[in-house]
């Protein structure tokens, strides 16, 4: 397993922001006492960025010219969003070369849409780590697991329509941002009601598995969120730490030694969200061996 993390993804914060530095920092100091290999990325290019995103957007993020109260303005946004999404695209590499590999990072991206910035995110990390693999023909198809709490309505705008793409979200509903209540095209949602057990996450998580398997994808690209957590302050779901142990085990079946796979960072703003993280690792490592 390998993790990707640059401390400078702790270097902006908003006073009473759920989505604070505390939480990745308090995952990196848990995974570090652990034998997983780190490497340091390197922002991405804006033609990554403009694969999937508006000029208009871009320059948004660059001048703090947009409107959404959730995802303020700093003036190193560009900066760490390019560094962020740079993150995505190492992970997606390390993963085709054999490596699975988890993007430690921040700011998430899953809810940036092809047009605008909202839900803490500037640009969407996955969808520019996916469009690069796709347009540099390293693999013809794509599966996309998105198993954040909210639904990843970002990814859904981006890739709507593409025959190349199948994306499987599994999320609380009612929830923010109020989208994927019902599948459409190449996106499946899953759309749970508040206070679902951990026990039925997992198994819609396997269903959505089940669904991608189907597509015989090349690759798997993973938005993991740990907001589904019993204790998270945000949202409303029944998932305990070890349910992400679960998951962890079933993507490690579903990928075997065959199918290259990655993860980056979304949501999760829990005190335990660090060992979240460690257990969905656990268990995508050798199907429950501690990660090596």
């Amino acid at each position: 397993m390998q993790i990707i993390y640059s401390p400078r993804c702790l270097e902006y914060a908003a006073a009473g922001h759920p989505e604070s530095p505390d939480r990745v920092r308090r995952a990196a100091a848990r995974l570090q006492q652990g034998r997983a290999v780190w490497l340091s990325p390197e922002p991405c290019a804006d033609a990554d960025i403009l694969r999937v995103h508006s000029p208009a957007l871009l320059d948004a993020v660059k001048t703090g010219t947009y409107q959404d109260a959730d995802t303020p303005w700093f003036s190193n946004s560009y900066d760490l969003a390019r560094l962020s999404a740079g993150a995505a695209l190492l992970a997606a590499r390390q993963a085709l070369a054999g490596a699975p590999s988890f993007s430690l990072m921040r700011p998430p991206g899953h809810h940036a849409t092809r047009d605008r910035v909202m839900g803490f995110c500037y640009f969407n990390n996955l969808a520019i780590a996916v469009a690069h693999a796709l347009a540099a023909g390293t693999v013809q198809r794509v599966g996309i697991l998105d198993f954040d709490c909210h639904h990843g309505n970002g990814t859904e705008d981006i890739f709507f329509g593409n025959d190349r793409v199948l994306f499987a979200s599994i999320h609380q509903s009612p929830c923010y941002p109020g989208t994927g209540l019902h599948s459409r095209g190449n996106c499946l949602n899953y759309p749970l009601p508040p206070n679902t057990a951990g026990s039925e996450f997992v198994s819609a998580v396997d269903n959505a598995l089940d669904q991608l398997c189907e597509f015989k994808p090349g690759l798997l690209a993973m938005s993991a969120g740990f907001d589904a957590y019993v204790g998270d302050p945000i949202t409303r779901m029944g998932v305990e730490i070890e349910d992400y142990r679960e998951i962890g085990r079933s993507v490690a079946r579903f990928t075997g030694h065959q199918l290259p796979a990655f993860a980056i960072l979304e949501g999760g703003y829990a005190r335990e969200m660090d060992q979240c993280v460690q257990a969905f690792l656990d268990g995508w490592a050798c199907a429950g061996d501690p990660v090596p």
